[in-house]
């Protein structure tokens, strides 16, 4: 963020002082934000579903294994994620990519969750695919600034 001096006569802080933002910053605060709440979810989703809670669907048919299964790909992904958003907000670029890698295995692996929770499932696609984009569109850019 860059900040323009203030014109004579003008205390620091007027009206017509300006600021201008880094474009996209924004963007990779929320990407960050979203890797924190998107881990937190799957791990407590993961963890729910080794436990076998009754809040998924029953009898659901995973394209492969069970629901224990997918309780512990979550975990991983989950925690994987929590990691990567504290690196987010430290400005790394390996966890940015890291976290473009991540993101993209939990929207696959929220496809193929589908049929145990499907709104869920849904919306936590959603907010991947939001990370994502904050993420490889405008992380580059602040990494610059740094």
């Amino acid at each position: 963020m860059s900040v323009r001096a203030a014109g004579e006569g003008q205390a620091p802080g007027a009206v017509g002082e300006r600021y201008e933002d880094d474009t996209g910053f924004g963007w990779v605060v929320f990407a960050g934000v979203l890797l924190l709440v998107l881990g937190t979810l799957n791990c407590i989703y993961g963890i729910a579903a080794i436990d076998d809670a009754n809040f998924y669907v029953g009898d659901a048919e995973f394209v492969f294994s069970d629901l224990n299964t997918w309780g512990w790909i979550l975990l991983c992904i989950g925690v994987a994620q929590l990691l990567v958003g504290f690196g987010v907000f430290a400005r790394n670029q390996f966890a940015r990519w890291t976290g473009v890698g991540v993101l993209a295995l939990s929207a696959v692996a929220q496809m193929l969750f589908l049929p145990g929770a499907p709104f869920l499932a849904i919306s936590i696609l959603a907010m991947d695919i939001l990370a994502i984009f904050g993420l490889a569109a405008y992380g580059g850019k602040i990494a610059r600034a740094a």
